[in-house]
């Protein structure tokens, strides 16, 4: 559940920005201290529309940003917009635009959500539709060369009479698996045929419910979940080769928060491990190569009290940490912002306006440029700026492509690890923005940067060193001459090839 509060986006329209050089304390959460240092902060701010409410947020596979309008009251709507950068790839200088709205009836807020192999986009469910909290169980298919939307009829059987505020991912395969949700009963999923829009039902032997848990898919192509019924704290992991959930190991400290039954999200970290942030101020760390679990650091105290992440967003950084939006309490102001590198959690400059967030509200997506778009839903939207670069070990690897491009013509390419090593960024449940998928991205002496539309991915799986190989269109606008061609995958782009486009 994402608890809507109607007042405080009135107040935070109108607020001003905190002052972008702020001091604070850098808390080590595992040293249990805390020394000043002044921070220059990472966050950006990025304009957008006064008539845009800004809700999901996906990143479409010709670099452009698909960002849903949730109406005036953030309850949800039909509207989509289009971010597309700037001609020399600046997400912060990019320009706005509508795009198709979703089919009639359909207007729904906290839903489950994919880019999928080819391309498109695809939505399913809503805790509400248009402002009524229906557990809505309609679904839509977006298709951004035609910029058409087609309705998805939900899966058969009386678990699916509402879908809600599901939890999905797309498995190692490319198949979308959905999570029915919207009561706290319904333990099954279903996988989507892409071609004729039509449903299988899998995940047997599920012991918790899907309602408020996540998804995350593993280097293994298993997937892990964390359930809110876990009175027995344990986790679950779902074979796609057997359809079968099993037992995923005893969680060593206690991530579910027993009022409201929520959880913040799965980050899967390059190095194979899990990162589970969670609700009750404590977090753990599952390792997928071993299938062990040990216990994170907790959240520090800050004044008075203990930030943890019930929902909330989390997103892996190029260089393999992560950032998170975490509050006190259940669904309380103010967030503060936190880096876990794997063994400690830093905290670092807050968000323009954190002082009125809660955790719950913040949504991230990891951009081609290595930044984060962070939309508080409430007026703002941020770019975070990491300093630290990506090591080579997560970098795609490109061993074929055209060197020679024509305007207009599709083109293979195929390589290593071009899915990169995580989904990008991840939330506790109602809200999905995975983006383990290539992008291609051309620059131009002088500065011009065009990415190339990607499909006809072979493969979604984030293991390292696996092959796979996918297409790119060549626009008929992208100047001709010599260039500069990368594969990116969450933020991180490979050693550049020179190409000659014609």
């Amino acid at each position: 559940m994402n608890r809507v509060n109607l007042s405080l986006r009135t107040s935070a329209v109108g607020a001003v920005a905190v002052m972008l050089c702020i001091a604070l304390n850098v808390v080590g959460a595992s040293a249990g201290s805390a020394q000043s240092a002044r921070v220059i902060s990472p966050w950006q701010s990025l304009s957008f529309p006064a008539n845009l409410y800004p809700g999901a947020m996906l990143l479409l596979t010709n670099g452009s940003v698909m960002v849903q309008d949730q109406g005036p009251l953030n309850s949800g709507a039909s509207g989509w917009w289009l971010l597309t950068p700037s001609s020399t790839g600046s997400y912060q200088k990019g320009t706005w635009k509508k795009i198709a709205s979703l089919p009639a009836g359909y207007g729904p807020v906290n839903f489950a959500s994919a880019v999928l192999p080819d391309g498109r986009v695809v939505i399913e469910g809503g805790e509400d539709n248009f402002g009524n909290s229906t557990w809505t169980n309609k679904g839509a298919i977006y298709d951004p060369v035609a910029n058409t939307w087609t309705p998805i009829a939900p899966p058969a059987g009386a678990q699916w009479s509402t879908i809600g505020d599901a939890p999905s991912t797309v498995l190692a395969n490319g198949t979308f698996m959905l999570g029915g949700s919207g009561n706290y009963t319904n333990t099954t999923q279903a996988l989507l045929n892409p071609s004729t829009l039509t449903w299988t039902i899998t995940g047997t032997g599920k012991v918790d419910a899907n309602e408020e848990s996540g998804f995350t898919t593993l280097p293994n192509g298993q997937v892990l979940t964390v359930g809110l019924q876990n009175t027995t704290n344990k986790a679950e992991i779902y074979n796609p080769t057997t359809g079968a959930w099993s037992d995923g190991g005893a969680i060593p400290d206690v991530v579910v928060d027993s009022i409201g039954g929520e959880i913040g999200p799965l980050v899967l970290r390059p190095n194979g491990t899990v990162f589970v942030i969670g609700a009750t101020g404590h977090t753990a760390i599952y390792n997928v190569a071993t299938k062990a679990w040990t216990v994170g650091p907790d959240f520090p105290v800050i004044g008075g009290a203990q930030p943890h992440s019930s929902d909330g967003p989390a997103a892996t950084l190029p260089d393999g940490t992560v950032l998170i939006d975490a509050s006190p309490g259940l669904y309380q102001a103010p967030s503060h912002f936190f880096i876990f590198n794997g063994t400690t959690l830093t905290r670092v400059a807050d968000a323009p306006n954190s002082a009125n967030l809660e955790s719950n509200w913040g949504y991230m997506l990891v951009l081609p440029t290595g930044q984060v778009l962070f939309n508080d839903r409430f007026g703002r939207m941020e770019l975070f700026t990491s300093p630290k670069a990506p090591s080579a070990a997560s970098m795609p690897k490109v061993f074929s492509v055209s060197k020679s491009l024509t305007r207009g013509s599709s083109y293979s390419f195929s390589g290593f690890q071009l899915n990169g090593l995580t989904q990008g960024a991840s939330y506790g449940d109602d809200y999905q923005s995975a983006t383990n998928y290539p992008l291609v991205r051309v620059s131009y002496a002088g500065g011009k940067v065009v990415y190339f539309r990607t499909f006809a991915m072979s493969s979604m799986s984030v293991a390292p060193h696996v092959s796979s190989h996918a297409q790119f269109q060549v626009p008929l606008t992208a100047p001709k001459g010599s260039a500069k061609l990368v594969v990116v995958a969450n933020g991180i782009a490979s050693q550049p090839i020179t190409v000659s486009i014609h």
